[in-house]
């Protein structure tokens, strides 16, 4: 007996194995390389990037400012808890909520990293989830003008921009650090979503999956939407789960839908974002987000593909 059951798990083992080295070998070099320019970036090109935000409230834009802020939102490296500070220090020299709302829901949504990683998903995926987080960024900070011109709808208070961590003098040195603490940051997730793929590839079955989530219908997209929310943990470990899923018969509005909810309601950004929100607002971010999703997926199945 327990003969038979060690070598079935010793099977399972290989089975899972498989799935996994294929994954990993599919993957690892988006993921190698996200790193690397995303590191890049940070240590070479953020205080550039940040500059951007100030000459886009000194050029007096109007709403067209909202475009340039949530592209340079994309472009900015930092987490969330990097992000707020930031904004706070913008909010407190006069920049509008708008440019803010925008800078900060596309941030949240994007990184270069993350772009990186996504490429492993295809080019048709990789735009979808650019141009969905470059207008959702542009959504927020238009519905932040029109309901919140004469209000705000962000309090900073007790924020303000933090040191920058990458100060060794040596270029090189500053770069390999950066690099360190994102594989340190990301490895593990990454890791953990090649092995939950592999288990899906494993034990759920394709018919199945391509069931709930394969239909155009309004149910698929909810689901994919809100399993966002419980699934997501980190950006490059939900690429090989979303990789495999589309494989097995996600549809790509319900994969846009995933890419949205996900990164938005990260527990870690939710907790940054209620400091600065407050429940009544945080409640209409998240209702927001959902409502963002779930028009974007139903766009993406009905008139895109």
């Amino acid at each position: 007996m327990c003969f038979v059951l060690s070598e079935i798990v010793r099977r399972e083992f290989i089975y899972i194995w498989y799935y996994f080295e294929i994954q990993l070998r599919q993957i690892f070099f988006y993921w190698a390389v996200g790193i690397v320019i995303g590191s890049a970036i940070s240590v070479f090109g953020k205080q550039k990037i940040h500059s951007l935000m100030s000459v886009i409230q000194d050029k007096h834009l109007g709403i067209m400012g909202i475009i340039p802020a949530s592209l340079i939102g994309i472009a900015s490296p930092l987490c969330m808890y990097g992000t707020i500070p930031l904004a706070a220090a913008f909010s407190e020299k006069g920049m509008r909520d708008d440019y803010l709302a925008a800078f900060m829901m596309s941030s949240i949504l994007l990184n270069p990293q993350l772009l990186i990683y996504s490429a492993a998903l295809g080019r048709y995926a990789l735009c979808i989830r650019f141009i969905s987080c470059f207008i959702c960024g542009i959504t927020a900070g238009l519905v932040i003008r029109i309901f919140y011109r004469d209000k705000h709808f962000f309090d900073f208070t007790g924020f303000s921009e933090g040191a920058s961590r990458d100060t060794h003098p040596n270029m090189l040195i500053r770069l390999i650090k950066n690099i360190g603490r994102n594989i340190r940051a990301t490895g593990p997730y990454f890791l953990i979503g090649i092995l939950l793929s592999a288990l899906f590839q494993r034990y759920v079955p394709q018919e199945a999956f391509a069931r709930l989530f394969g239909s155009n219908e309004g149910f698929g997209l909810l689901m994919a939407a809100t399993i966002g929310v419980p699934l997501y943990a980190c950006g490059g470990g939900t690429i090989p789960l979303l990789q495999q899923w589309l494989a097995d018969g996600m549809t790509m509005g319900s994969a846009t839908a995933f890419m949205i909810t996900g990164p938005s309601t990260k527990i870690t950004n939710l907790g940054a974002l209620k400091i600065v929100l407050g429940i009544k607002n945080f409640m209409l971010y998240i209702l927001f987000v959902m409502v963002f999703a779930l028009i974007s997926g139903i766009i993406v199945n009905y008139f895109v593909i």
